[in-house]
């Protein structure tokens, strides 16, 4: 099966690498124009750097070498007004707006401080609601908006050590999940679908950095990547560490065709096994 978005255009925050590059990628590789959105700055809270303009130099050559346009911004998504500008921008380039796929995120787990709190729930939440808000007034009967959750937001008692970081991480992916369920009943009755991919760990620059190796391998002395990884795998019953970002792709991938163009409101968990019966922490099933 191919061209599964040919000709329609999404719109991705993040997109500069990790999942958002993945995300811009794939569904290009399947017919779709992109409209992409990232900062290129360090936030101060972050403990990894986060993704610079060589990085989306790279997402942008991607996806060209597949022969689709993208159309790329400076934003960031705790703006409105630029989240828009960027929106407007691109429907102005391309004529319309089809997928809205809110990936951007930051991580800052076991930073105990008040300001780590915040910054995680104005990118990790506020990001999202306004990615929404900036794409909905374009899109139509058919429309799809895919939302990134995490797995964090189904687990209850996974910030107990992590600090005022951790519990906004997990608090912002908890409301994320809680905006799709609610937003799909919201704009089913205007054939658009909302849902939400709850990943678990993946293998981007948020997990494989040296404060990531430290806070799961705390018993070795300068822990790397492979150090990281037996810590990962006791926490998956299928064994895999992380996730490809391409296999969270192929999720999007689905959500974004008119394969699910009668899904939505769905919380899918890309958990490899992790969440099994617990139940989804007060996110709608």
């Amino acid at each position: 099966m191919s061209g599964r978005v040919e000709g329609k255009v999404a719109f991705i925050t993040g997109a500069a690498r990790g999942q958002g590059r993945s995300h811009a990628v794939r569904l290009a590789e399947e017919g779709a124009d992109i409209i992409a959105v990232d900062l290129f700055e360090d936030i101060s809270t972050v403990p990894y750097p986060l993704a610079t303009k060589d990085d989306m130099a790279e997402t942008i050559r991607q996806v060209e070498a597949l022969g689709r346009r993208i159309l790329f911004t400076k934003g960031d998504v705790r703006s409105l007004p630029e989240l828009q500008a960027a929106v407007d921008q691109g429907v102005a380039e391309f004529g319309k707006l089809d997928i809205v796929i809110a990936q951007a995120g930051i991580l800052t787990m076991g930073l105990d401080t008040p300001q780590a709190f915040m910054d995680v729930v104005q990118v990790n939440l506020v990001g999202v609601i306004n990615a929404v808000s900036a794409a909905m007034p374009y899109l139509q009967p058919g429309a799809s908006v895919i939302l990134t959750g995490s797995t964090a937001a189904l687990l209850p008692g996974t910030v107990d050590a992590a600090g005022a970081g951790g519990l906004g991480y997990a608090h912002a992916k908890r409301h994320v999940g809680r905006l799709g369920h609610d937003l799909a009943r919201v704009y089913a009755g205007q054939q658009i679908r909302v849902n939400v991919v709850h990943p678990t760990n993946v293998d981007t620059g948020m997990m494989d950095n040296e404060f990531m190796y430290n806070a799961f391998r705390p018993d070795v002395e300068n822990p790397n990547r492979e150090d990281m990884i037996p810590a990962l795998v006791t926490k998956s019953p299928m064994g895999v560490p992380w996730l490809p970002a391409r296999d969270v792709s192929e999720a999007v991938l689905y959500f974004a065709s008119d394969e699910s163009r009668w899904v939505t409101g769905q919380q899918l968990k890309l958990d490899g096994g992790q969440l099994g019966p617990i139940s989804n922490a007060g996110v709608p099933a």
